[in-house]
């Protein structure tokens, strides 16, 4: 019985079906770990794979490949450190969420998640079977829990560890960001610890996958719940834990505690991450957009040079009739403290194309949102000329209050790729761009200072595809607007209780009808970073007809 023991935790970012990419990178990690004396190396959910797999976990031909590559792992290392890896495992006619146990050149054992979450954007019930309740695994004489990432948020499955021997739980997870998830993580893991009296391990992966984020931020609680170690967050580490054996229990040494950002810091965090993979991991050369002086689409560009660098990220300044010296000077202003490229293109000789083809057809009618609509499609069609020309992902630039309410026109400042600020309402991309205006944040490759002229977060919002238009002739206040989409998205308040924090009640009402027909919109709009509790797409699900109104 050994008294002392290294643990290896390896904070790493898969590619989702990358699986010969995943193998090399859990390879480099096992030499590293190796070579640093660790006994065991503890990797992520899911990890030869990538997680959340969807549906493509289904396909027999990847469960085949995937399982191969663990046996590979496992051969290689025989002599090596204990390898928990995750893995899809196809056996008997089910497909179970699994961690092997790689040790002497063989897959030594296996242990399935218990409790497979199905809400939010969860949907492991449909893909996987549970799991058996699990007993501990032996490594070098420790009884090792290995509870899968969701089987630590009720207590059944540490408790069945608990009562079986296990005297040190190790969790991989892949845990998506959010606002509050570190907090929700904490809460989980130490009453699991209280409960049982065991050291726990939270080992999350990092990166972006399409919509989700994953923070890492992994870290170690000791009996009593003391935190013992604190991995960073936004970035992959590997890490050597030692414990020790005290009297019949495990003492996990203190490491390195690292402190996690909040508020607006992890927001732009999540975004500089969710963006830098979705390009790179899809192999895009970079991205383009729209730059038309105002917040969204500088807030957008400042983020892209961030995660991306100025070299990778190009502009395009679209004036019409209705565009404003103002505007003009900001869009140059911005692209000048970016550092990038701003391409001008007036797009007037194509909207009186547009009117001269239309002319007849139009006779009689007065001009309204139709012409408006035509003029960011113009703009939509020349972003995806660049994009088709020279290769770099178009980004969209709409906050989450216009997604919401469907201030936003289809196939035009809604087509492209990729929108980072699609789940930051309207006032949290006022409060983010003065905070990056006033901080550098952590590995960001833009400029230190300032990204945009403060008359950009000052002056009036407007889309500018009108004389002297402001986004407030057509809708409520965006404080107003925020925080009744707030209750209505994220809160499923009823109108009622809406009111009584002060709201007009038309306005409550006006503001979920727009949330409701807007719906078919949001079906065809580019994924986006996930920030809140619930963004539109896998946390959200409404149908697109439907006549239900809470009034």
């Amino acid at each position: 019985m050994t008294d002392r023991l290294k643990i290896a935790l390896a904070q790493a970012n898969p590619i989702v079906g990358d699986i010969e990419g995943n193998l090399k990178k859990a390879r480099d990690i096992a030499g590293q770990a190796a070579a640093r004396g660790a006994a065991i190396v503890l990797y992520p959910e899911l990890f030869i794979i990538g997680y959340p797999p969807e549906d493509l976990v289904l396909k027999p031909a990847l469960q085949s490949e995937a399982m191969e590559a663990v046996r590979a792992l496992a051969r290689e290392f025989r002599n090596g450190p204990a390898l928990l890896i995750g893995t899809p495992w196809a056996e008997e006619g089910r497909l179970y969420n699994a961690v092997a146990h790689c040790e002497g050149g063989e897959i030594a054992s296996l242990r399935y998640k218990v409790d497979l979450p199905n809400y939010g954007v969860f949907d492991e019930k449909r893909v996987f079977a549970s799991g058996p309740m699990p007993g501990p695994l032996s490594i070098r004489g420790v009884r090792i829990g290995m509870p899968i990432c969701e089987d630590i948020w009720t207590p059944d499955v540490v408790e069945c560890l608990s009562e079986t021997g296990a005297e040190i739980l190790l969790v991989p997870n892949g845990s998506p960001f959010d606002l509050y998830k570190q907090d929700n993580r904490l809460l989980h893991a130490v009453a699991r610890v209280t409960e049982t009296g065991l050291p726990l391990v939270y080992l999350n992966q990092v990166g972006g996958q399409d919509e989700l984020v994953f923070d890492g931020a992994s870290f170690v609680l000791n009996k009593g719940g003391a935190l013992a170690v604190q991995m960073p967050s936004w970035e992959e580490a590997i890490l050597i834990t030692d414990w020790r054996r005290e009297g019949d229990a495990w003492v996990c040494e203190p490491g390195p505690k690292h402190t996690a950002e909040e508020g607006e810091a992890a927001i732009y965090q999540a975004m500089m991450l969710g963006l830098r993979d979705y390009v790179e991991k899809n192999r895009f050369p970079g991205v383009v957009l729209g730059l038309s002086g105002g917040i969204d689409s500088a807030l957008t560009a400042a983020v892209a040079v961030d995660a991306l660098g100025a070299d990778r990220v190009r502009a395009l300044m679209m004036p019409s009739r209705f565009t404003s010296q103002e505007s003009l000077d900001d869009a140059a202003g911005v692209a000048n403290l970016l550092r990038i490229r701003l391409d001008t293109v007036p797009i007037e000789p194509a909207v009186n194309a547009f009117s001269t083809s239309l002319k007849d057809l139009f006779q009689g009618q007065q001009s309204d949102t139709t012409e408006e609509n035509i003029q960011s499609r113009i703009r939509g069609v020349l972003l995806m000329a660049v994009s088709n020309k020279f290769g770099p992902m178009v980004l969209t630039t709409g906050n989450k209050s216009e997604m919401s309410v469907g201030y936003a026109t289809l196939y035009g400042d809604m087509a492209g790729g990729y929108n980072v600020l699609k789940d930051l309402y309207k006032m949290q991309v006022f409060s983010i761009s003065r905070w990056r205006n006033a901080i550098t944040p952590k590995n960001a490759l833009g400029p230190k200072g300032r990204v945009m002229p403060d008359r950009v977060i000052d002056k009036p919002p407007t889309a500018e595809l009108r004389a002297n238009q402001k986004d407030e002739d057509s809708l409520p206040p965006y404080a107003v607007l925020d925080d009744i989409l707030a209750c209505l998205v994220e809160g499923e308040m009823p109108v009622e209780e809406i009111a009584r924090r002060g709201h007009d009640l038309a306005v409550i009402k006006r503001v979920e009808n727009l949330l409701n027909i807007a719906e078919y919109k949001r079906r065809q709009a580019p994924p986006g970073v996930k920030i809140s509790t619930r963004n539109f797409g896998r946390d959200r699900r409404y149908p697109i007809t439907n006549r239900f109104r809470d009034a």
